[in-house]
């Protein structure tokens, strides 16, 4: 079921986020007299086909749902008549062509904010509030003076309300120079904090996936999740070793579990060995031995008992702000949020380039599926918000000036409005070939970050 899911997500979000993209190219064409002689959702035989239009354009369904294109008339794909040559992209001003290209990235923008000022409209934004839970003795958080409940209010100046506004704010902070001013809010009394991290390689570390919060050595704070079993990976060394769904685990080699976090980090540190475990089942006690396995994570050997927590205790009131609101506001909101987002992708590819940022952060097509089907199996809510993050990423990536995408695309045109005539065409060739390889050489790092995340 896990995988049908993720590869419904992944070809319903594909489909609908080309889709949209390949409609801003084809409205704007249309309305300046761009001559539109296909617009195919999807690749390859065709499924539905319809010719409508003063222009006879060819609206096709095809097989292959992942992705698609918009066909305009030019001459340098196939000959064009003398009386139809002015409606030729070619022969249409630079300044027509650039909007025609703009017009895809902006489509996926537009989609985006209007999907999310919709939720926002309707729904409201629940928002966790970023309250600190545990904290690492000795760590980088423990020495710059974060305490356990201490709610984070602002970070270098940026007023920030929940989980994600930290998380953006410290890895940006983190990738940068390494220092984080915070304004902490302990026992109702602001409280200014400096996180510090001087050493590049460490804050390189620091914006891997999944590392940034462990690293620092906090984690929000949660509702005390007990260190009972709620699914076991079957063959796994907890199910082999005869503990059941519903057992709660008290001790491990005679360290008290707390709750589930402990239980998993005292695992953690026991890879590959046996380990003593005392738990409850319906209220008796019991002891088993378990062999546990391992798994490489950031280079260190874990251990694992293949086991999964149970549904999560609801949250205190007092911790989730609902923000509702008007008409207006969220379309205002929305923009904000939108441009935020496209803004941090930007620096977070310019540092990654100059090797401020890891590279590990690059997803490929299996994440993105993975992501998808997640999203897609948690509701509608997790799916809109996947779709507005891929929109907004797919529109930025194509504003990128590589060749092959419409970013290069509209260098072209440019270098041609200032120039007074076409680029040659070897130039042409040339930068298609190193945009290619750009692009090859991007995915190939997104698939080997896809592999290597699934072996562990």
């Amino acid at each position: 079921m896990t995988l049908l899911w993720q590869v419904v997500g992944f070809v319903v979000a594909v489909s609908l986020l080309v889709s949209v993209h390949e409609f801003g190219h084809y409205w704007v064409a249309r309305r300046l007299g761009f001559k539109v002689l296909r617009f195919s959702v999807g690749f390859g035989p065709a499924l539905w086909r319809k010719v409508a239009g003063p222009d006879r354009t060819e609206y096709v369904l095809a097989a292959l749902p992942l992705g698609g294109y918009v066909k305009l008339l030019d001459e340098r794909e196939a000959p064009v008549p003398d009386a139809e040559l002015d409606r030729s992209f070619t022969r249409r001003p630079p300044w027509q062509r650039i909007l025609v290209l703009l017009a895809g990235p902006a489509a996926n923008f537009l989609f985006a904010i209007v999907l999310l000022w919709g939720m926002l409209w309707v729904t409201g934004a629940p928002e966790l509030r970023p309250v600190v839970g545990r904290v690492v003795a000795d760590s980088i958080a423990s020495r710059a003076g974060l305490r356990y409940e201490d709610e984070i209010v602002r970070i270098d100046g940026r007023a920030v309300t929940n989980h994600a506004d930290v998380i953006f704010g410290l890895i940006d902070a983190m990738s940068s120079d390494g220092t984080a001013d915070l304004q902490v809010q302990r026992n109702g009394a602001p409280i200014d904090l400096q996180l510090q991290v001087p050493d590049a390689e460490v804050r390189r570390a620091l914006t891997e996936p999944s590392v940034l919060l462990p690293g620092l050595g906090f984690r929000f704070w949660s509702p005390p999740m007990p260190a009972s079993i709620g699914r076991l990976t079957e063959g796994g060394p907890a199910a082999l070793a005869g503990l059941r769904a519903g057992d709660r685990i008290v001790a491990i080699d005679g360290e008290v579990v707390a709750d589930f976090p402990a239980l998993a980090e005292l695992v953690a540190d026991r890879p590959n060995r046996d380990v003593r475990v005392e738990y409850l089942r319906d209220g008796v006690p019991g002891v088993v031995t378990v062999r546990t396995s391992s798994e490489l994570v950031q280079g260190r050997e874990r251990g694992r008992m293949r086991i999964e927590t149970p549904p999560p205790p609801p949250w205190p009131a007092d911790m989730v702000r609902q923000r509702s609101f008007g008409f207006f506001e969220a379309s205002f909101v929305a923009c904000e949020r939108a441009w935020d987002m496209s803004v941090m992708q930007a620096r977070m590819l310019a540092r990654m380039l100059i090797g401020q940022v890891s590279l590990k952060n690059l997803s490929g097509p299996l994440s993105i599926a993975e992501y998808a089907g997640q999203s897609a199996s948690s509701g509608l809510n997790e799916f809109l918000g996947f779709l507005i993050v891929i929109s907004l990423s797919l529109g930025f990536l194509n504003l990128l000036p590589i060749p092959i995408l419409d970013g290069g695309q509209i260098l072209y045109q440019l270098a041609e409005w200032i120039k007074g005539s076409p680029l040659s065409d070897a130039v042409q060739s040339i930068g298609q070939q190193v945009g290619l390889l750009l692009l090859l050489l991007l995915m190939g790092v997104a698939l080997f970050n896809d592999v290597a995340r699934q072996l562990g």
